[in-house]
């Protein structure tokens, strides 16, 4: 099924197994064929015409016609796709025409919420009668709204949608703030207004002596100097390392402070620095300073300078040359192959993906490399000779012979025989193979007993 050169033959027998698992990876296929499309659309069972809904790959025109099955199905064409740090391809406009009026209020909720639905849909839900529209849009597409528009949400009847509201301008209306402190006393929200609303000093001093959010709180430019300067020699070290991180600190009054960050430890982009992401000349400093946080926010930013690059890309803490890696189009590919083949974090794994990992020259380099994933790397080199592949195929190690069983290059007949390697992953790869001759792929469906 995640053969790209399967005929629709092969592809509606495993559709006939009528399995929800088997079905979601039909639909990720880049190029479903209308045979098949066709067979999901009008399949009995509504866990496999759903998967369609879910793919982000399956054309949104495809998708838009699950509308005119059963009714059940609109709640799922309206929750859509939610691939990671992908985008996908919103509906065609008069699909959500009618899931934005559909009977069952959950359908309208799932498709105001969904992460596919477009801008452009969502802002005329602004002035919209029911507030949960108006929520939606408040919350989404605030950046968008006329000066008009906002002032009517600030002030709507409805409390959740005036919060949501506010919580756009809070970082410029000290009363605000305060009006949504006392809303979210009990609420996971407190955390944000602590952090990024502007606060007026009887509510900054009332907060710092109840240790309200302190963490947060330390990290709120508004918070008065005196204040926050009262915060580094906190018990709590994630509050001196707030305070450690401040914007308007020198190098000397953090190294001043008792901060402290662990090669794992998980921290969120520091806010100031991802708001300064259009200034060189603040990532620049963030870049070149000894606090590991203010270089792993650097290092996230798309718009880092080049010499910037080339700084963190050495950087002596992994996460920020991980992050680096991961987030920055000009990630040098020395890099990506090194985090790779030495990195212990699970993330390393993906970075094969990346647009920047190297390809040529990886042959010459890996071939005969000692460590099984370096020589695994061999067959990415479009210039590996078809030799090398098929003698790479025979490796004793199954992450060599699993990356090679996937190679175009490799002979058909060299593939039909990894079907009968002991180790299942490379019978898996050898089976998605392109290069497979379909009458295979069908005498491999007849071996596992599935039904012609």
């Amino acid at each position: 099924m995640s053969n790209p050169a399967a005929p629709a033959g092969v592809l509606l027998r495993l559709l006939a197994l009528n399995d929800q698992d088997v079905a979601f990876r039909l639909s990720l296929r880049a190029e479903l064929p209308a045979e098949v499309a066709e067979a999901v659309l009008a399949h009995p069972d509504s866990r496999v015409r759903t998967t369609l809904a879910r793919s982000w790959t399956a054309d949104p025109e495809l998708r838009a016609r699950l509308l005119d099955g059963p009714a059940s199905d609109a709640f799922a064409v309206a929750a859509g796709p939610h691939p990671y740090r992908i985008e996908a391809p919103p509906l065609p406009d008069r699909a959500y025409e009618r899931l934005l009026n559909h009977e069952r209020g959950m359908v309208r909720y799932e498709t105001v919420e969904a992460p596919s639905t477009p801008d452009h849909v969502l802002v005329p839900l602004a002035g919209h009668a029911d507030p949960s529209f108006r929520l939606a849009a408040c919350r989404r597409v605030w950046r968008l709204l006329t000066d008009d528009v906002r002032a009517a949400l600030l002030s709507d009847a409805d409390p959740a949608v005036r919060n949501a509201a506010s919580l756009h301008v809070m970082h410029e209306d000290e009363e605000r703030t305060e009006e949504l402190v006392g809303t979210f006393a009990a609420d996971w929200r407190l955390q944000d207004v602590v952090e990024r609303g502007r606060l007026g000093r009887a509510l900054a001093e009332r907060l710092v002596a109840e240790e309200v959010r302190l963490a947060r709180l330390a990290l709120n430019p508004t918070l008065p100097e005196d204040l926050a300067a009262g915060l580094a020699g906190h018990a709590d070290p994630a509050v001196r390392l707030a305070v450690s991180a401040r914007p308007g600190l020198s190098e000397d009054e953090r190294a001043a402070i008792d901060w402290r960050i662990d090669p794992e430890d998980r921290l969120a982009t520091l806010r100031w620095v991802w708001d300064a992401r259009d200034d060189p000349e603040t990532l620049r400093r963030c870049a070149a300073s000894a606090h590991t946080w203010l270089r792993r926010s650097a290092a996230v930013c798309w718009e880092l300078p080049e010499d910037c690059v080339e700084l963190l890309a050495g950087d002596a803490d992994f996460a920020v040359r991980l992050l680096l890696a991961e987030r920055h189009p000009q990630a040098p590919a020395e890099l990506l192959l090194d985090l790779y083949l030495h990195g212990a974090h699970r993330a390393v794994a993906g970075l094969v993906s990346r647009p920047g990992f190297p390809a040529a020259g990886l042959a010459r380099r890996f071939a005969d490399a000692a460590d099984p994933r370096a020589r695994a790397l061999a067959v990415r080199d479009p210039d590996a000779a078809s030799g090398l592949v098929e003698r790479l195929s025979r490796d004793p190690d199954a992450v060599v012979r699993k990356a090679a069983a996937l190679d175009g290059r490799l002979p058909a007949a060299r593939i039909v025989e990894l079907l009968a390697d002991p180790d299942p992953g490379v019978v898996a790869a050898a089976a998605v193979n392109p290069a497979l001759p379909p009458k295979e792929m069908a005498a491999l469906l007849d071996r596992a007993g599935v039904p012609r």
